[in-house]
């Protein structure tokens, strides 16, 4: 036996549907072809990706989450911490092709590739493989046992039920069928380590087959990074020490709507501050008679996010001469600020990029929808970035 939703309620129902009216606003707003639509969706994939690792204490620096998405040498990132980003990129990235393959099915084979992808740089880990034995989680801060997983000898029949309840046609919306397997998997807690960087990636995987919005857009990891404590907490809440799946699991779909509700709105906010920075950023370019591939990397800058030159060719599809050529003339026009040695350089935003991106940022919304009604999309909180 492993958790099953609780029917919904009205007042879960009226929250879903709120999310769907986001979700379609911003499936429109990525739908017309703009090249700052791939900025966007860069970097989406590198919060995703630093923030689910940020829950385990994996922590990256922005320019390094985005360098892994661009398959580049991190800025500053240790090695342990570079490798285990690199891991989860991998993971990702295939859970993404997957999701609008139409040969798809669950599988324990397809979570324990995943899972490999994610760990493979640690054999001691076992990665691939399902735990050995025990397994304990522990709240450092309380520095207390908070959760005791299922025998180990009873993994493979949790992870076939697992594996048969999602592929199990169902009425259910994709967000509360996501939020099921993604709670499941992190109380069969199957692997030695990674299971909760596995359930977060399982859920993404679920969400983007729904195709109902691109498979980038779907995630809610930057969310539980920014409210890891709310995430710990609810998951206490319901897993109750050990593994008890005929536990209540109401609080755990409603925390997961919350988070559905503000990351949707947080990347609707986002398309219009993109679109509004590049816009500035791309008249600019055109006034001081700067070549069209540097408005790319200048958006990368305003939102502030640092250039090195291999990134900068990257976005340009220019030569490291010409690359080199480009950056010193951004330069010499006041949108860039350099810094280190030749080979090292690292191109930062100016002043006036800066402030193009201020004056184009909106709040990003904390409000729970569930205590509101008739609710507008809100704007209170904290800076979008």
């Amino acid at each position: 036996m492993v958790f099953t939703p609780p029917g919904l309620d009205s007042q879960e129902r009226e929250v879903i549907s709120k999310i769907d009216e986001i979700r379609q606003s911003l499936r429109y707003a990525i739908s017309v072809p703009s090249r700052w639509c791939g900025f966007l969706r860069q970097t989406t994939l590198a919060r995703n990706i630093r923030h689910s690792n940020s829950i385990e204490g994996i922590n990256v620096t922005r320019d390094d989450a985005m360098a892994a998405v661009e398959n580049d040498e991190p800025l500053s990132a240790g090695k342990s911490a570079w490798l285990a980003t690199i891991g989860y990129r991998n993971a990702m990235t295939y859970s993404l092709q997957l999701a609008n393959d139409p040969h798809f099915e669950y599988g324990e084979g397809l979570i324990r590739s995943l899972h490999f992808m994610m760990l493979q740089h640690d054999l001691s880990k076992n990665p691939g493989r399902y735990r050995p034995g025990p397994i304990f989680v522990e709240d450092e801060k309380k520095q207390q046992r908070v959760y005791e997983g299922p025998d180990s000898q009873l993994v493979p029949v949790l992870m076939g039920e697992l594996v048969a309840s999602l592929n199990e046609c169902s009425d259910l919306p994709v967000k509360v069928r996501a939020a099921m397997g993604h709670l499941n998997l992190v109380m069969i807690h199957p692997f030695s380590d990674g299971n909760g960087r596995m359930a977060r990636c399982l859920q993404t995987l679920i969400l983007g087959r729904e195709q109902f919005i691109e498979p980038h857009f779907c995630s809610i990891e930057e969310y539980l990074g920014r409210f890891t404590q709310e995430y710990y907490d609810v998951l206490s809440r319901v897993g109750r020490g050990s593994w008890n799946p005929q536990n209540d699991c109401r609080a755990w779909i409603r925390f997961n709507l919350v988070a559905h509700f503000r990351q949707a709105t947080w990347l609707l906010q986002r398309t219009g501050i993109t679109q509004r920075v590049w816009d500035e950023v791309e008249r600019i370019a055109s006034r001081l008679g700067l070549p069209e591939r540097s408005v790319t990397p200048l958006v990368n800058a305003a939102f502030g996010y640092r250039i090195k030159n291999s990134l900068y060719r990257a976005y340009a599809d220019v030569s490291e001469q010409v690359a080199s050529k480009d950056l010193r003339m951004l330069v010499s026009a006041g949108l860039l600020v350099s810094g280190g040695e030749t080979r090292g350089r690292i191109y930062a935003r100016s002043k006036k990029l800066e402030e193009i991106y201020l004056r184009n940022y909106e709040p990003r919304t904390n409000v729970d929808p569930f205590a509101q009604k008739n609710l507008p999309f809100p704007v209170e909180g904290v800076l979008v970035s």
